[in-house]
This record gives structure tokens, C-alpha cells and sequence, in this order.
């Protein structure tokens, strides 16, 4: 369905500059920007995927990962086609690579994906899969009904939206699960078609917007797996979003242009997940190794077991009033 944006700037010459992510396309008149959804019609920007969606599923939110937000809960998820980004390791190509005439997709209005989320038993929506940013419309339009029917709401995302579009969005989002994907803006241009400035940037704000963040980042060997790199990002995240941030430190696999590239050894996520530890962050996970003991939530004073993880599947949850059962210790975790 297309439908007429927001957030764009009329130009001359019919042209428009969209400022819903950070690339700020400026498209000519029947042209498309960089995610291939948004469209110049008239001088004006339209979304060509307003309720169309590509893959939708009932998921566990550890899957998002989400460790620290709704443990243990099932969260309707919905992603649609296109990206900002072009990563050239990414597992979900076929939907955010792909030009729209040629996926398979089918409507959902924000209403029915409301409707349901609550039939499914879900205490949550997450838009994932592909860019949520490039789906601005949807993704608002959705989330202010989620919030009316008692329904948390997240992003799962690069981190590449405007302040803008994320001002906008703030009053109905609550969680915002960004990629970090490398402390290389280098890495960045190369590999994913993009910088790193802006992803800093947004998630940055979501934490001063009152969002429940979490980072994630897929070690790939040879290309973000040095030390240094790994204590940058650590550090930053530390200094920027806080101590009790949750991170992410998961193993790549080989995938679409990089599967020349040998999967990530569990002892280089030990590593990271170590570095993290020692630069002050309390609670960091290894994914993509299920059964590993880094999955688990432990106790940041006492070590005692909080939430014991398998995959994507939670066992016990421990923490009792938003604190650790053993020592008293205070567990931020969104329930």
C-alpha cells in the first residue's frame, strides 16, 4: 500500500530530501532513496510499504535478543522489505535486499497486527527482520495502538533513524534493540554501506528518551574481532548508556557476500564477553552458541544464577521484586 510520508523537505525542482534515517536521501521526482521504499511522487515522499509485510511469527523475545525486557514472554513480530543498509553479511537478504515487485508479502493494517499480537498471547510487538526506521509510517501508527491496547512495543534495529523520526516515535516505543556493529567507521562504509556516527547518535537519545536499550554485536573474524576494537565498544557503551546495559556479543556464520569468511570461535566471544566484564559492564552475553553459560543472567556481586537460558528458551527466573533473591543486589530487568 502506498501511502504519504512524513518527515520529509520539499526542494526545488520537484526533488525531496526524506529525513527519516540518517542517509537523508534526496530523491528526484519518480525516483526511490536507498532503502527502496520511499518514492518521490509529485514532490512529495510516499512509503510503498505501508501494511505490507514479508515475514510475520510469534517469537520468544530472547530471540530479538532481549534478556533484560519482558524475560520469558512471546512477542509478535513483523518485518516488511528493503533496508538502509547493504550489509554484505546479512542473514535476512532476501527480504531487505530484494526490490518489492519481486518478494512475496501480504497486507497486515497496524489494527490486525494489534488484534493479533493479544490473540497470540503476546506482551509484545516487535518490529525486526529488516529496518523498522524505513517503516516509519507502520511502525507509528502500529505502536500507538499497541500502547492503547497495554502492548509493549520494540525496535529491532541498525540504528540508522533520524532524531527526528525517533523523537516521533519515542511516546509509544520502549525498547530499542540496536546493532553496534563495528567501532570502525571504516567497517561501517565498507562492509554495510554506512556510517557509524549516526547509530551512535540514536542510541544515545533512545537512552535519554526513557527506552530500554540493548546492544548487540556480531563478531565477524578478521573484520570487528580485535581487542581494541571490542574495548572501544565496550567503553562507549559503558560511558554512554550505563553499566547495567545490556550487551550482546554474537557469532557470525557464513552468509550471503561473506561466506568465504570461517564462523567466529566460541573462545573470541569469551574474549569479548570478558573485555566487556573488566570494563565495568554487568551484564554481557555470547549468542549464536546455545547452552554456553554466557547466556545466563548472573548476579553482578553475588554470581548467583538469575535466569537460566537454553537458546531461546528461558527456565528459571530468580529475580524477585527487581532484585537479586541472594544478596539484595538491584537487577534491571523490564518486566
Amino acid at each position: 500500500m502506498i501511502k504519504e510520508g512524513v518527515l520529509f523537505e520539499p526542494l526545488t525542482d520537484r526533488k525531496a530530501r526524506c529525513h527519516v534515517c540518517s542517509h537523508r536521501c534526496t530523491i528526484k521526482e519518480s525516483k526511490i532513496g536507498i532503502c527502496g521504499t520511499r518514492k518521490n511522487i509529485g514532490g512529495k515522499i510516499y512509503t510503498l510499504i505501508y501494511n505490507t509485510v514479508s515475514s510475520e511469527a510469534v517469537d520468544p523475545i530472547e530471540k530479538k535478543p532481549l534478556y533484560h525486557f519482558l524475560p520469558g514472554t512471546l512477542s509478535y513480530s513483523l518485518g516488511t522489505i528493503g533496508c538502509n543498509f547493504r550489509c554484505m553479511h546479512c542473514q535476512n537478504w532476501n527480504i531487505s535486499q530484494v526490490a518489492l515487485e519481486e518478494a512475496y508479502t501480504r497486507e497486515i493494517t497496524p489494527q490486525v497486527a494489534v488484534d493479533r499480537a493479544l490473540e497470540a498471547g503476546c506482551r509484545s510487538i516487535s518490529w525486526t527482520y529488516n529496518e523498522p526506521a524505513i517503516w516509519h509510517e507502520y511502525t507509528y501508527d502500529s505502536a500507538v495502538l499497541a500502547k492503547k491496547a497495554g502492548l509493549k512495543t520494540i525496535y529491532v534495529t541498525n540504528g540508522y533513524i533520524t532524531p527526528e523520526a525517533l523523537r516521533r516515535i519515542a511516546p509509544y516505543l520502549d525498547a530499542f534493540r540496536v546493532d553496534i556493529k563495528s567501532f570502525s567507521d571504516d567497517f561501517y562504509k565498507k562492509i554495510c554501506g554506512a556510517r557509524l556516527a549516526p547509530v551512535l547518535e540514536s542510541t544515545r537519545l533512545a537512552k535519554e528518551l526513557g527506552m530500554h536499550v540493548e546492544t548487540i554485536t556480531l563478531i565477524i573474524p578478521t573484520k570487528n574481532d580485535s581487542k581494541e576494537e571490542i574495548t572501544q565498544i565496550a567503553g562507549w557503551v559503558r560511558d554512554n548508556l550505563g553499566v547495567d546495559t545490556p550487551m550482546h556479543f554474537t557469532a557470525f556464520h557464513p552468509m550471503y557476500k561473506m561466506s568465504d569468511i570461517s564462523a567466529t570461535p566460541t573462545g573470541t566471544l569469551e574474549m569479548a564477553h570478558d573485555i566487556a566484564k573488566e570494563e565495568g559492564m554487568r551484564f554481557v552475553y555470547t549468542g549464536n552458541v546455545p547452552g554456553h553459560r554466557y547466556e545466563n543472567t548472573y548476579c553482578p556481586k553475588c554470581n548467583a544464577l538469575l535466569i537460566d537460558r537454553m537458546g531461546f528458551r528461558v527456565g528459571t527466573i530468580s529475580i524477585k521484586d527487581g532484585k537479586c533473591p541472594g544478596c539484595g543486589e538491584e537487577i534491571h530487568v523490564v518486566n
